[in-house]
């Protein structure tokens, strides 16, 4: 006999979430929800005060990022429920498996001034990828169950469930087979589905006619868990991996495979794109910021678009065969199909992968006296070649939005495939860099995190270090300390000349004394001799973050991320940087 249990929604929803085998969730509790809360702590649910909402979500969606879980979050209704719209962008950009309840107004009582209501749910809205609100506390567990499906499926993204107060307060009679879930839609992708034979057989002829094929791989490739096989395929092919930032660890950076980052800001892909017979485009949108404002690759290449997006295709550029499906299975369909002559294309390439190299080096030693710099203020180069030089093979990376993305996108090198480099590309808010560091750190437990965030990112998020202090983490946070909001002040330099800077400047802040201040452990360094020491305890576990404030240069015309700090021309309409 069918055993029935009486309960409110919200230990419905939290025995779902049980069912699911969910990590950590993020959230800040109110009336509506409190039944869940309640439930949450009988259950032992992994559940943390966020102290905002919007870090919630970030939190969340760093989790997801690195786990391939689906990432938490939870917020009361309206200030809290349209606090997580920022994060939520971010992982519906990204392709971030993620799943946000949101507690809503007794229906009861709806739209008579009740406190906080808002529009939340036409807010929310385009923020997600579907918004789910469970009108009778009978259907959440069917609902929930939804919710994982959507945001594990296709391209992955974030899911909002809108609880009313009354669903979640509500007691209803539930049975134990109602919890029963798909263990499949825990993480993503949940379910793939692979390229139509017709399209591979293409690609694959293309390929193999191909003398200098690139690979242009994107957060797709992670996003599949498709590193393994990626690195793979391009060695047994002999072919080059060039990468967007999300893309980072397609292959490792130190593979002789790797070219880099390539579009905005690149080391040699550029010109590797624009010399390359067939381009295989993996996991990637093409988006702005990777094709140099749409001006790469020219106009008339072949391209081989491989994507779980059919939107995708043709947006920026017009694919010559499009490979709609998930990017492992693709990837693992191509290597099949050229499985027979594998050995003898990548002796053909031999040469072509070796200049690779080759370039590679001449650009490091082109580079070498930024990147060993002994100026002071610091030089961002050498501290992010200080910061290659101590971070161990398995560590991970995560970067707050603007400068903290770009430069370490530029010179920061993985050392083994995979995800170990965050940055947050969906939506590049800044503020991201302190709680992707929380998230990254419950998700890949035992690995060394370190967070690199410019103080006005610091800034935005400084109240979740207590968050961190309290759950006990070990993280080194590095602070960009340039006393100015540095992209915008760079900017005003660039396009209106020296000292015409409005808005863009930060008090000067000691943010290891802040740390200090809050419990956690602080180290200011303003001489670049004093980096590597600073980075070797970070690394160590303290149970509490480690702030690093690294003072960089205060020169705006020194501040746009490139090694060479190169003279630009800018036309009308240009976007440079």
């Amino acid at each position: 006999m069918t055993q029935t249990n009486e309960m409110t929604g919200g230990e419905a929803m939290a025995r779902m979430l049980k069912a699911f085998g969910s990590g950590p969730m993020f959230g800040m509790g109110g009336f509506q929800l409190l039944a869940f809360y309640d439930a949450a702590r009988r259950l032992k649910l992994d559940h943390h005060l966020i102290n905002d909402e919007r870090c919630g979500a970030f939190a969340a969606d760093a989790y997801a990022k690195v786990s391939g879980r689906v990432g938490l979050v939870d917020a009361t209704l309206g200030p809290g429920a349209t606090n997580l719209v920022t994060g939520l962008i971010e992982a519906l950009n990204a392709g971030t498996p993620l799943v946000a309840f949101i507690g809503d107004t007794h229906r009861a009582h709806s739209w008579k001034n009740m406190t906080q209501e808002s529009r939340q749910t036409e807010i929310l809205k385009p923020a997600c990828k579907e918004l789910l609100r469970i009108e009778h506390t009978s259907r959440i567990p069917e609902l929930i169950s939804r919710a994982f499906q959507i945001a594990t499926s296709g391209r992955p993204g974030p899911v909002v469930v809108d609880v009313p107060e009354d669903v979640c307060h509500g007691t209803l009679p539930f049975r134990e087979e109602e919890f029963e879930v798909d263990a499949r839609y825990a993480a993503a992708p949940g379910i793939r589905c692979r390229p139509a034979a017709d399209d591979t057989a293409r690609a694959a002829a293309l390929l193999a006619k191909a003398k200098r094929p690139l690979m242009l791989c994107g957060g797709g490739v992670h996003i599949s868990q498709a590193a393994a096989a990626v690195s793979a395929f391009a060695k047994a092919q002999g072919i080059p991996v060039a990468h967007t930032m999300t893309g980072k660890g397609a292959v490792a950076c130190t593979d002789p495979l790797s070219a880099g980052l390539f579009g905005r800001y690149d080391r040699i892909a550029n010109g590797l794109i624009e010399e390359a017979d067939v381009l295989l485009v993996v996991g990637c949108k093409l988006g702005e910021i990777a094709t140099k404002r749409f001006t790469i690759p020219g106009k008339g290449k072949t391209v081989i678009h491989l994507d779980i997006v059919p939107e995708e295709f043709g947006r920026t550029y017009r694919p010559t065969v499009t490979l709609w499906g998930d990017v492992r299975e693709g990837i693992r369909d191509l290597e099949a199909a050229l499985a027979g002559g594998a050995g003898k294309l990548a002796s053909e390439r031999r040469d072509y992968v070796a200049s690779v190299g080759e370039r590679m080096a001449k650009w490091r030693a082109g580079v070498m006296e930024r990147l060993t710099s002994t100026e002071t203020p610091i030089n961002v180069a050498r501290m992010l070649h200080e910061l290659n030089t101590v971070m161990p093979a398995d560590g991970i990376l995560v970067a707050d939005g603007g400068f903290a993305a770009h430069w370490a996108g530029l010179l920061y090198d993985t050392k083994q495939a995979g995800r170990g480099f965050v940055p947050d590309r969906g939506f590049a808010s800044i503020g991201y860099g302190l709680p992707g560091a929380i998230g990254a750190a419950l998700a890949a437990k035992g690995r060394p995190v370190v967070s690199l965030t410019g103080d006005g990112g610091f800034n935005m998020s400084l109240g979740d270090l207590e968050t961190a202090r309290r759950m006990g983490l070990s993280f080194a946070i590095v602070v960009f300390n340039n006393a100015a909001s540095g992209y915008v002040k760079a900017l005003q330099h660039l396009m209106y000349g020296a000292g015409a800077y409005q808005s863009s400047d930060l008090a000067e802040t000691n943010y290891a004394k802040v740390a200090e201040a809050m419990g956690c452990v602080g180290i200011r360094v303003e001489k670049p001799d004093d980096l590597s020491s600073a980075f070797r305890k970070g690394l160590e576990p303290a149970g509490v973050p480690v702030v690093i404030d690294v003072v960089v240069t205060r020169d705006p015309a020194r501040m746009l991320p490139a090694v060479d700090n190169r003279t630009v021309t800018v036309k009308k309409g240009d976007r440079v940087a």
